[in-house]
């Protein structure tokens, strides 16, 4: 019998409004679904700074509780301190996470992030759904004799320990950086790196403030992208960061406040990887890849790519054993962080490298932007986003085709991706050139008028 499940289960998290699609009472039943689909002994939890954060995660911890499992609550943390705690303390039992987030989603939204053991996504094939029937056809189990224990673990020393594995403090320059909050989550763990690091910090919208007065932290927002801009030129700092309200994105601005494309940051880093560890593989997205190929190959890497999305990348990753995974939208993935995305070590390696090679940032990257200039992401609402990327497949039927992900169609000169999102309503097109930006632009138009016609 098919079951309508509640809409703010998504294809890889929960996410919707509260308190009409989001509230305590579903949370706590959450809670409970979670542990009987996985059985899981002892889960970390935590939350991000929206107002509504702490009393989900407080019905949440009280649904796991009742099955049975034990909880250590991390209180207010990023997504990746739950990835962190998940894949770092299995010898202590945890073989679970949520994090109570709604990431760049607007002020009166939020939702929760699952990983298992090892830090394993969960999504609706893995278990989302299979919670979200439990829920809705009433199957939960009874309370559990037996209630779990709660355990506050609000020290974020360990994690704080781990990221400073990724870089030489010996070797580090005292940089200026610009780090932007925008009133999320990150605040607390720079204020912690900052004690043990020679930088010196220009800090932006540094109190968390869940009302976000400042707006929602979601730097892919050409708008929320001057203000870092701004302090970098007015600081005369090296580099700026900023990074979405849970801090698992981080973007980035060279010393002379121009936005960097997330793209050529996958490049960057992998660069910085390779140097450490030759050989190895690195995955990225189809959307965009010239860069990141003619990088990853030239330096000696195995460039292999995989379908855009969390989930995905993170298996994949496992598959082939790659050190490290990028996509442009800022998620950047370590082998050594449990296969998952962090928004803090990217800027660790940049100011490394940066403090080692002793050069600018703009000077790493203005090579790759003039070599293979980008539109940028461009999303349009359609009404029936198959029927558009079939006109646009049959308009370009003579280019080279791939649908790893979406429509990618290569010629020599230029190259494109268009894809649904797997969250929104949208098509996503992404246009990349061979040192044209003539022909880019031109190009993208023509797209888009397919699209939008």
């Amino acid at each position: 019998m098919l079951v309508t499940i509640p809409a703010c289960f998504k294809a890889y998290d929960i996410r919707g409004k509260v308190p009409d699609e989001l509230n305590p009472g579903l949370a706590k039943d959450i809670g409970r679904a979670f542990a009987m689909v996985f059985q899981p002994r002892k889960v970390a939890v935590g939350h991000d700074i929206r107002l509504s954060s702490p009393e989900l995660t407080d019905a949440l911890v009280q649904g796991l509780l009742e099955s049975g499992v034990d909880v250590l609550h991390l209180g207010l943390c990023g997504t990746e301190e739950i990835y962190h705690a998940a894949f770092s303390l299995e010898d202590r039992g945890v073989d679970g996470g949520i994090v109570v987030t709604a990431s760049h989603n607007p002020a009166d939204y939020n939702g929760l992030k699952f990983v298992t053991r090892g830090a394993r996504p969960v999504t609706g094939e893995s278990g989302l759904q299979q919670m979200a029937e439990s829920i809705v056809n009433s199957q939960l189990p009874p309370a559990a004799v037996q209630p779990g224990k709660l355990c506050l673990a609000t020290d974020k020393r360990a994690y704080v320990q781990h990221l400073l594995t990724y870089v030489k403090r010996e070797e580090l320059a005292p940089l200026t950086i610009v780090v932007n909050n925008g009133n999320g989550s990150a605040a607390p763990v720079v204020d912690l790196l900052e004690q043990e690091l020679p930088f010196t910090f220009v800090k932006a919208f540094h109190e968390p403030d869940g009302r976000f007065p400042n707006g929602v932290p979601n730097p892919l927002l050409p708008g929320k992208r001057e203000e870092t801009a701004r302090l970098v030129r007015q600081h005369g700092a090296d580099f700026g960061v900023a990074w979405d309200g849970d801090f698992d994105r981080c973007f980035f601005w060279d010393e002379q406040g121009s936005f960097i494309e997330g793209y050529y940051v996958v490049g960057l880093l992998a660069l910085e990887l390779l140097s450490k560890i030759p050989g190895q593989k690195i995955l990225h997205d189809p959307r965009l890849i010239w860069n990141t190929v003619e990088l990853v190959s030239d330096a000696g890497g195995i460039p292999v790519m995989t379908q855009t999305g969390h989930a995905f990348i993170k298996e994949r990753m496992r598959l082939e054993d790659a050190i490290y995974g990028g996509e442009m939208s800022a998620h950047h993935y370590f082998k050594s962080f449990g296969y998952c995305d962090s928004g803090m070590i990217p800027w660790l390696l940049v100011a490394s490298l940066l403090s080692r090679k002793k050069v600018s940032l703009s000077s790493l990257v203005t090579d790759c932007r003039q070599a293979y200039p980008v539109s940028g992401e461009i999303n349009s609402v359609v009404n029936d986003p198959d029927a558009i990327i079939a006109k646009i497949e049959k308009h370009f039927r003579d280019g080279e085709k791939d649908y790893t992900d979406g429509l990618s169609v290569s010629f020599p000169e230029f190259r494109f991706n268009v894809r649904k999102s797997n969250t929104e309503p949208l098509l996503r097109l992404n246009v990349e050139s061979r040192g044209n930006p003539e022909l880019l632009q031109k190009k993208t138009d023509e797209l888009l008028d397919l699209i939008r016609d």
